[in-house]
Formats: structure tokens, sequence, C-alpha cells
């Protein structure tokens, strides 16, 4: 899945930290969310994940995800590229 437009800023959220169950996405403790950073496409957000993910592979319940924010600010055009 990739989300780049030439010319085109597509905003991306990254944060994470220890979940509850390994199953859920509700998080431990919320005032330990970590936000890694806001990126301009999905590129540089996953390297941004990927490098948080393998810092914690250690920790089984540590999770991180990417938010494509731009689908949110403008679900309309979601579809389009």
């Amino acid at each position: 899945m990739s989300d780049t437009v030439p010319g085109k800023q597509l905003l991306h959220l990254v944060f994470g930290g220890e979940l509850s169950a390994l199953h859920g996405t509700e998080f431990k403790d919320l005032d330990k969310v970590e936000l890694v950073g806001v990126f301009p496409n999905y590129a540089s957000a996953y390297a941004a994940w990927k490098a948080k993910a393998q810092q914690t592979v250690d920790n089984a319940h540590m999770r991180y995800f990417i938010v494509h924010l731009h689908r949110l600010l403008d679900p309309d055009s979601a579809g389009r590229r």
C-alpha cells in the first residue's frame, strides 16, 4: 500500500505504546503513548514506524501504528491518488 502522489502532501501520523492485550488495540497507559511524528508521505512514515517497531521487538505488547491523516482531513478524496 503506497500513498504517494508527486507534489502532493499526504500527512501520516506514527504513534504507539504498550497494549493491554496482544489481541487488541487498547493501550495499557495512555500517558505513555508515544507520538513518533507526522510525516509528509507514507514512505517516510513507514520508515519511522519500522525503526520504532524494531527498537521494541523484545516486548510483544508494544505496537506502533500509522494513521493516514490525509484521509481523515479530506475523506472525499480517499479513493483518489
